[in-house]
Formats: structure tokens, sequence, C-alpha cells
């Protein structure tokens, strides 16, 4: 019940914040979301309390300044000049946590800065789209695995997966994207939307299982405990922060 309660409050704060924030507001929450997706990255990764908040600035920040300019090379440019500031001046560690520190914002800072992009040059309509098609794709790999399920997709990451429920999965996210992407892109053919519902099913079962190496890794089941039933942020983003990057892409946003 806790888990249902939370994702109901959850599912409602996403939409209300699409629909009614202004871009400013977006911008602010999306700055906010990476920051706290970074500090239970950086918790996985094994980077100490105390280097954090540095850190987290980073991220958000970052995620502030791309979310403000689409442009590809300002996209390159933006995440290259932070992760080196990042990696060269903020980490006093080894040289492989100065990578995995630089990493978060390649892994986290980008994708939500394009999301909020995305918002701002599409409308919320693109945006839902998005979100949703991970959405259906995810809640039908869990029932298609459950019901289905024979054989595991990666037993050494994520035992509960399976092929069963990848395919699931991808029929789901492709059919959706064919259904209600003319709604939001009329302009797109068919055969572009399966493709690229296809393609953001495929990058979103590696996102989460991406994160699953990370948690195994940190031997722990959730990224944090923030949200009751869910795990943490980094929990429900894991497969968007694949996604968005790919789909801002397809739709012209990024230029």
């Amino acid at each position: 019940m806790i888990r249902v309660l939370s994702g109901v409050v959850l599912a409602a704060a996403a939409l209300a914040a699409i629909l009614f924030l202004p871009p400013i507001g977006l911008r602010i929450l999306v700055a906010i979301v990476a920051a706290a997706a970074a500090f239970e990255y950086l918790a996985l990764v094994g980077i100490d309390d105390s280097r954090r908040p540095a850190y987290m600035f980073v991220v958000g920040i970052t995620a502030w300044l791309l979310s403000s300019n689409s442009r590809l090379e300002v996209v390159a440019l933006t995440g290259l000049f932070v992760a080196g500031f990042y990696a060269v001046f903020m980490n006093r560690g080894s040289g492989q946590q100065a990578i995995l520190g630089a990493f978060a914002i390649l892994y986290i800072s980008m994708p939500l800065g394009l999301l909020a992009a995305l918002h701002i040059a599409r409308g919320w309509r693109a945006t839902v789209l998005l979100i949703a098609t991970v959405v259906v794709s995810d809640s039908l790999q869990f029932y298609s695995g459950r019901l289905f399920g024979r054989h595991a997709l990666a037993p050494a990451i994520s035992p509960k997966k399976t092929i069963e429920g990848a395919i699931g999965g991808a029929i789901a996210g492709t059919l959706f994207m064919v259904l209600a992407g003319p709604l939001v892109f009329p302009d797109f053919p068919p055969l572009m939307l399966a493709v690229l519902g296809f393609v953001m099913v495929v990058l979103g079962i590696l996102g989460d299982l991406f994160e699953s190496r990370l948690k195994r890794e940190a031997n722990v089941k959730d990224s944090s405990s923030l949200i009751p039933g869910h795990g943490g942020v980094l929990d429900r983003i894991d497969a968007l922060l694949f996604v968005t990057p790919a789909f801002v892409v397809a739709v012209g946003v990024v230029r």
C-alpha cells in the first residue's frame, strides 16, 4: 500500500510540474533532481560524504546550464568543460574517483538538462510522451516477466529481469509510440516512430541494468530510501537517463 500511495503522489507531482511549472521553475526542479541523483550515485561509487556536497552542486548547476541551450556544440562543450574542471580541481581522491565523479556529468546532468530543454522547446506533450513510453515499457516488462518469464536476461546483474519481460516491454513501448506519437509529432512516419519506440525501450533496459550493476557493486538493494516503497531518485530515473538524449536528438531538439 505504501508503494502504491507514494507512486501515485510521485506521478501526480511529476505531472503537475510538467503541466504547470514555468521554464525557470522547471530548470530549478531539474537541477535539484540532478543534485539528489548525484548524491545517490556518488554514494554507490564510493565517494565519501565530505566531498559529495560540492559534487552535487556541480552536477546540479551543469544540468541548469544545459537546460538553457540545446545546441549540440553547447551541450558537448559545457559537459566537457565542467567534467574537466570537476576532475582536476574538485577531487582530492584517487584518479579512479576523479573519473567516476566526472562521469556524473555525462550520466546525470546531461540527460536531465536535455529533459528540461525538451520541455521548453517542444512543450509538455513531448515530455509526457517520452516519460509515458518509458513507464509503459517498464510496466509491461514487469508484468510480462512475472507472467511469462523463464529465461534470465542478465542474471549476474539483475536476476529478476527476463528475456520474456524485455520482449513484452519492447512490444508495448514500440506500440505505444506508434499510437501516441502522431498526437505529438504528426509529421513523423509510423516506421520512424516504431524505430524510435524500440530504441527507447532498449536504452531504457540498458539504463536499468547499468544502475543495477552500480547497486550490485555497492551491495545495496536501492540507491537510497528517499521514496517509500520505491527506493531513491536514481531508482526512478535510471531508464530515463539513458533514453532522454536519444529522444531529444530524434525529435530535433538538439541541433
